[in-house]
C-alpha cells in the first residue's frame, strides 16, 4: 500500500465558476492523454502520489499550496470524466463534506452498472470506509477529515484522496492511499507523507512501534468490561500524577503540573484528555467486551469506535501496563521546506523532475492551443521552487 499526506493553508474561498469550468476542460484532456498512454491502473497509482497529484493541480491552474487544490481538483476531475467513465475505465466517488458520505452508494452504483462481483464491490466500500477511520482515529494529528474521494479502475486498482482540517493552525493535511500490494490496513500503510510542519506527540497507532499497544488494547477488551473500567478509573483518579510521570519519562524532573502544561509535553494525550465519566465511551467499551474483536483491524471497523475509544485503550496500555504507543508524527515529506541541508530529509529532485517531465509530455499530447500549452509549461516551471519536496530515503 502507498499513502501520502500533504499539509496546506486552509482556504475558505470558493473557486470561481470560470476557473472550475476551465479546470474541467483541461482535466478532461489530461485524463484522456494519461489514460491513453499509461492505462487506467497507472492513472489510479499516480493519483495516489501526492507530488504527482499536486503537479496535476498546477497544470489545471489552481494554487499549489492551498487546501482548495484537493477539493476543487477532485471535483473537476470527477466532472471532467462524467459520462465517459466506462470508456476510460476509471471511476471517481465521493468528494467534500456531505458528498463524501455518498461514497459507499456511488461505489455500489458503479459496481451494479459494471456488473462487478458483489464481494469485489463490498471490498471497495470497506477499503474506502477503513481508510477514513484509520486517518481519523489511528493517526491523531489534530486534523478532522472533511473530504474523502475514492478512485478506482475497472481492473480493481483503487486510491483514496482525503483531507483533514485543523482550525486552530488554519491548515489542512491531505492523505493518499493506493491499493498496490496491500497487506495491512493498520500497520504503517504509509509510503510517503507530505506535511507543511511536523507536530509533537501525535498519537500514531499505525506505527510499528505501536504494535504492543494495539495488541494490549485487544487483550484489555478480551479481559472483560469490569477489569477494563477499573483501569479507566485509574486514569480518571490519577491524571495529574500520570502527567508528571510522562515528564519524568522524557527526562524532565521537578516540574509542577502548571509548568508541564507550558512545555512541549503538553500535547501528550493524557494531559489534554478529559477523564470525566463518558457514558458513550463506556457504552462502546461494553459492546466491544461482549463481542471481542479478533484483531485491531476488526476492532477499528466496529461501529462507534472512534478517536476517543482508540485513545482510551492506548493510554491504559501505556500508563497502566507500560505498552507505550508511538507519538511521532508520521509525516515524511515537506512542501514547506526545500531541505537543501537534508533536514529532516534530502530533496528527491530526480523523482520530482521526472514528475514535471511527465506532465510536460502529457501537455504536449493534448489538443490545447499552443498558447495554452506555453502557459501551462510556465506554471509547471514556476512550481518547481515552492514544491521542492523533502523525501525520506
Amino acid at each position: 500500500m502507498r499513502r501520502g499526506v500533504a499539509t496546506f493553508t486552509l482556504d475558505y474561498g470558493k473557486c470561481p465558476p470560470w476557473l472550475f469550468e476551465r479546470m474541467v476542460k483541461l482535466g478532461r484532456e489530461m485524463t484522456r492523454v494519461l489514460i491513453d498512454e499509461f492505462g487506467p491502473d497507472e492513472f489510479i497509482r499516480r493519483i495516489s502520489d501526492p507530488v504527482w497529484f499536486q503537479s496535476l493541480g498546477t497544470v489545471l491552474a489552481f494554487d499549489w499550496n492551498a487546501s482548495g487544490l484537493t477539493t476543487i481538483l477532485t471535483a473537476s476531475l470527477k466532472e471532467s470524466i462524467k459520462g465517459d467513465e466506462e470508456n476510460l475505465g476509471v471511476f471517481i466517488c465521493g468528494g467534500k463534506g456531505k458528498t463524501s458520505k455518498k461514497t459507499p452508494d456511488e461505489i455500489t452504483g458503479w459496481g451494479e452498472r459494471m456488473s462487478l462481483p458483489e464481494p469485489h464491490v463490498e471490498n471497495l466500500v470497506y477499503n474506502s470506509r477503513m481508510s477514513a477511520k484509520v486517518d481519523g482515529a489511528l493517526v491523531q494529528d489534530g486534523y478532522q477529515i472533511y473530504h474523502h474521494a475514492f478512485f478506482f479502475s475497472k481492473n480493481g486498482a483503487w486510491a483514496v484522496v482525503q483531507q483533514g482540517m485543523n482550525t486552530e493552525s488554519q491548515t489542512a493535511r491531505r492523505y493518499h492511499w493506493f491499493s498496490e500490494h496491500v497487506t495491512d490496513l493498520i500497520q504503517e500503510p504509509h509510503s510517503g507523507i507530505v506535511a507543511q510542519s511536523m507536530h509533537d506527540s501525535v498519537l500514531n497507532m499505525t506505527a510499528h512501534g505501536s504494535e504492543g499497544a494495539r495488541l494490549l488494547s485487544i487483550d484489555l477488551i478480551g479481559g472483560g468490561f469490569t477489569p477494563l473500567m477499573k483501569d479507566i478509573q485509574i486514569l480518571r483518579r490519577h491524571s495529574s500524577s500520570l502527567s508528571r510521570m510522562i515528564a519524568l519519562r522524557h527526562g524532565v524532573e521537578q516540574l509542577t503540573l502548571l509548568k508541564l502544561e507550558d512545555t512541549e509535553f503538553s500535547a501528550h494525550p493524557v494531559i489534554k484528555e478529559d477523564f470525566a465519566k463518558s457514558r458513550y465511551l463506556e457504552k462502546i467499551l461494553a459492546r466491544l467486551c461482549e463481542d471481542t474483536p479478533e484483531n485491531y483491524e476488526s476492532f477499528l471497523a466496529r461501529e462507534g469506535v472512534g478517536p476517543k475509544t482508540v485513545r482510551a485503550l492506548a493510554l491504559v496500555s501505556e500508563l497502566v501496563y507500560g505498552a507505550k504507543p508511538s507519538y511521532e508524527d508520521p509525516a515524511r515529506y515537506s512542501f514547506a521546506h526545500g531541505g537543501k541541508d537534508a533536514t529532516p530529509y534530502p530533496v528527491d529532485r530526480q523523482t520530482y523532475d521526472a514528475t514535471i517531465s511527465l506532465m510536460k509530455r502529457a501537455v504536449e499530447k493534448t489538443r490545447f492551443a499552443e498558447s495554452e500549452k506555453k502557459k501551462i509549461m510556465h506554471r509547471l516551471e514556476e512550481s518547481a521552487l515552492p514544491l521542492e519536496t523533502e523525501v525520506s530515503p
